[in-house]
């Protein structure tokens, strides 16, 4: 096939009529690579979970096991950096003298990918000019462990990686009150972001319980996807 009819492939498939689409660019790799339209993120539900199915209901063992503190879940989390952040125990609202037997202890579970935009098959002209919706979405497990159990992070970085051009951070309060126990969408499109991006920078931070037994926080489908306007 003709270079020329690469272009006119990914033109017409992902909808970039008016988008500047340069000769010089490998429309073949471009199409093969498939930028447009899907998850950028490698291995974004490490726990083999799905949105689409509850979360499951922690499995309680009948007699505590009363093993040594645990403060990092379990999954394979192949394409992520992971980080721990053990926090101290919180005293707060234990009047004077109150003898305390045993106190939970959390910790913040860390995972962050930057995605290289152009590595993924997108082009200069493209994230300068045109660009296309630059879509993050998130799921992470309710639950009555803590008030604050989810953070995210995420920056639109240029070519020096230190550079943000923009981002966006979101810390909900869970609601104590009631269990559901559904999956929490977190979501953000970063639109009319100027030019210059070049790289996604994704964190998002879930905490955890111990006492007696680990208590953690699941998440499900992480993605980054880039979109026509």
């Amino acid at each position: 096939m003709a270079a020329i009819d690469w272009k006119k492939k990914c033109e017409a498939e992902w909808g970039l009529q008016g988008a500047p689409m340069p000769d010089a660019v490998d429309w073949k790799s471009v199409y093969e690579a498939k930028p447009l339209g899907r998850n950028l993120l490698k291995n974004p539900a490490p726990h083999g979970l799905s949105k689409d199915i509850p979360p499951p209901e922690p499995e309680l063992p009948s007699m505590p096991t009363h093993g040594p503190p645990r403060f990092q879940p379990d999954g394979d989390f192949t394409g992520w950096s992971t980080s721990t952040e053990v926090l101290p125990y919180d005293r707060s609202g234990i009047p004077p003298g109150v003898v305390i037997c045993q106190l939970p202890q959390y910790s913040w579970f860390s995972m962050e990918q930057v995605v290289d935009l152009k590595a993924e098959g997108l082009w200069n002209e493209l994230l300068d000019d045109f660009q296309p919706n630059i879509i993050i979405q998130d799921w992470y497990e309710e639950s009555q462990l803590h008030e604050s159990i989810y953070q995210l992070h995420v920056k639109l970085l240029g070519s020096d990686k230190s550079t943000i051009i923009a981002e966006c951070n979101v810390n909900p309060t869970e609601d104590l009150s009631t269990y559901s126990h559904t999956w929490k969408e977190v979501s953000h499109v970063f639109s009319g972001y100027g030019p210059g991006v070049r790289y996604v920078h994704f964190l998002h931070r879930l905490k955890n319980k111990f006492m007696v037994e680990f208590f953690p926080t699941l998440f499900a489908c992480s993605s980054v996807i880039v979109k026509p306007l």
